[in-house]
């Protein structure tokens, strides 16, 4: 097994305040690894860390084999960084700007060219390459960004929270744009609160909280930790809501989850539980309640979230809705 991070307790503490508690996680090659955690999980610390902007005061930290408190340079030339927010000269045009990033990077000027022309292909922005990055869309220049980080062709990309403030049909893009780099053979190590975003793109979940991992594996694996079915059951008529309610309410079982925006009302059961839903759902039908739609599914990524950290996350939200971590 080759990995490509190998974090052994980690320990970075901000005055009073510690960020990462002894954070161990170990990150595959080969694959994309979405780090979820909510506000001030020590999500960004992490990734502070690994790209060598911050440096823990405890544990051991690797990229790509080369230890980053005494190989920081050599860390620095296998990564690229794109941060929270596109970090892209608007004065520039989108050539330019990949041109200059790759000049940086030490490459000769007809090398910075080549790349430059690879990234504007890989992400659709060769009919735009000329325009100033000021009249970009938001997309777009998230698109750019992304670029930037790839032109020195890493082994490890790093996406910090990639989609914040994007409109959806700008993240379905950006999302198209990752999967074709992991195709590629770029190794991903992605921070995100939208959990839709990690179980379409991530391989591999890890979950801190308070600077600790939680949890971590494949979303298959994370769903199956709460286990059993969740029945979730939507009225026409919110007046209906404590019908439904009390029909599934029953000795033993969590009691329902309601959500009167939507006029959802779900309930769990554990694996092996297959004649409480069929009582379940025949509570339901004699209840009288006018249903709009009746499933019986698997947990989801923000259940399991909720189960394991207590808090709820971003895919809760609006999408556009921008969130900073402080720690």
């Amino acid at each position: 097994m080759t990995l490509t991070i190998e974090a052994r307790g980690l320990t970075k503490r901000f005055g009073k305040k510690t960020a990462l508690d002894g954070l161990s996680l170990e990150v595959e090659s080969g694959q994309v690894v979405a780090v979820l955690g909510p506000n001030g999980a020590g999500k960004t610390t992490f990734v502070r860390s690994v790209s060598t902007l911050i440096r823990p005061e405890e544990g051991e930290l690797k990229v790509c084999g080369y230890d980053v408190r005494r190989e920081a340079e050599s860390v620095r030339r296998v990564i690229g960084l794109a941060g929270q927010y596109a970090a892209v000269d608007q004065a520039l045009s989108g050539r330019e700007n990949l041109v200059l990033v790759a000049r940086l990077f030490g490459q000769s000027a007809k090398q910075a060219k080549a790349n430059a022309e690879a990234v504007l292909e890989l992400f659709g922005l060769v009919e735009a390459a000329d325009r100033l990055v000021r009249t970009y869309s938001g997309g777009m220049r998230r698109k750019l960004d992304l670029g930037a980080s790839l032109v020195s062709q890493p082994r490890l990309l790093i996406l910090d929270e990639p989609t914040t403030g994007l409109d959806p049909r700008s993240r379905l893009d950006l999302w198209d744009a990752i999967e074709a780099l992991v195709e590629r053979g770029t190794d991903v190590l992605l921070t995100t609160q939208y959990l839709d975003e990690a179980d379409r793109l991530a391989r591999n979940i890890v979950i801190i909280d308070q600077g600790r991992t939680v949890a971590s594996g494949t979303p298959a694996e994370l769903k199956r930790r709460i286990g059993g079915k969740i029945l979730e059951v939507h009225v026409r008529d919110r007046a209906h809501i404590p019908l439904v309610a009390q029909a599934l309410t029953r000795e033993g079982v969590a009691a329902p989850e309601i959500d009167e925006s939507t006029r959802r009302i779900s309930v769990g059961a554990d694996d092996g539980a297959a004649q409480w839903l069929i009582d379940g759902l025949t509570a339901v039908r004699d209840s009288g309640a006018v249903l709009a739609d009746i499933a019986v599914r698997e947990p989801s990524l923000d259940e399991v979230f909720l189960a394991l950290t207590g808090q709820k996350t971003s895919s809760a939200e609006s999408v556009g809705a921008a969130t900073l971590e402080t720690a």
